[in-house]
């Protein structure tokens, strides 16, 4: 075992009389700045901003609404109003609010899928890689079983048993999700939970849940926020595939019910519809990529900063 040093009291009082003369920059104010000082992130965190105003915007149904016809089955794009900037659908629809009403959709999805799926993969993980022996064997046994089989036909089978909507869409996505946090979180507990920190924290008797929660998880969380953003990402991508399937959502507007009725406008040349809701996609998941990858850059200690 490796020989732990316990510091007195008087290298204590030393240490944080030095640490007031000269604070050091936290970690979360050194990612900060490192996140600011790139326009492009600046860019892509106020175009994820906006959207996720429309989102709270339509909670507060202070949304237009989609369903009133503002004009002719089909009118191209014109600038004679806001609301007929990128066109109307078949029944004299704003193709604009569709897609902003989609959006709405998207964010919901994403982030409650986020919100179900990290806390379930940040604590099974920890809980894997500090025990050991047979509880990390069983939630290496779960998670192993689960990836075996394709996402999508889990998806879409937890769908179909919990009904067609919003909420069984985020069920069944955030019950799958966690997968992947699992493991990064449960290789990183197992390097961790060797160290001298934790070591000297258990010869003091500290308990095991603070252990793991206030010792270990601080060091592994930069995983948790880096995998959040993809995860958002990951679950607007599933719902739009699902949707499109048919076994998403079922009720309001979707941007995967939009992208399916594609193939029959581009044959009569109605190509605006499909063109709006592909850049509001590649605007959201373009933006949601690069701040996940600035994230990572800004996160990991293992980069160097």
């Amino acid at each position: 075992m490796t020989e732990v040093t316990i510091p007195t009291s008087n290298q204590i009082q030393e240490a944080s009389l030095i640490y007031r003369l000269f604070p050091g920059e936290t970690m979360t104010a050194r990612a900060l700045r490192s996140l600011l000082s790139s326009p492009q992130v600046v860019i892509c965190f106020i175009i994820v901003g906006i959207f996720i105003a429309i989102a709270i915007l339509g909670f507060l149904d202070f949304l237009p609404d989609f369903q009133k016809r503002i004009g002719k089955s089909y009118e191209m794009p014109s600038f004679l109003s806001i609301a007929q900037i990128f066109g109307t659908d078949l029944f004299g629809r704003s193709v604009l609010y569709k897609v902003m009403v989609g959006a709405k959709t998207a964010i919901v999805i994403g982030l409650f899928v986020t919100a179900i799926a990290v806390p379930v993969g940040v604590t099974l993980g920890a809980l894997a890689g500090y025990f050991g022996g047979k509880i990390d064997a069983f939630i290496v046994w779960l998670y192993s079983t689960l990836v075996s089989v394709p996402y999508i036909l889990l998806v879409i089978a937890i769908s179909f048993l919990l009904g067609k909507g919003l909420a069984s869409v985020c069920i069944a996505m955030g019950s799958l999700n966690w997968i992947g946090l699992c493991r990064l979180v449960r290789g990183e507990v197992l390097k961790q939970k060797n160290k001298e920190y934790v070591m000297a924290s258990q010869l003091l008797g500290a308990s095991t849940f603070n252990i793991i929660f206030s010792q270990i998880l601080p060091n592994v969380m930069h995983l948790a926020i880096i995998t959040a953003s993809l995860m958002v990402l990951n679950a607007i991508k599933s719902e739009v595939i699902l949707t499109f399937l048919g076994v998403g959502i079922t009720n309001g507007a979707s941007w995967g019910t939009m992208i399916g009725d594609a193939p029959s406008e581009l044959v009569n040349g109605h190509w605006w519809p499909l063109a709006t809701v592909a850049l509001a996609m590649f605007l959201l998941i373009y933006s949601l990529n690069v701040i996940g990858d600035a994230l990572r850059d800004a996160l990991d200690p293992k980069l160097g900063h």
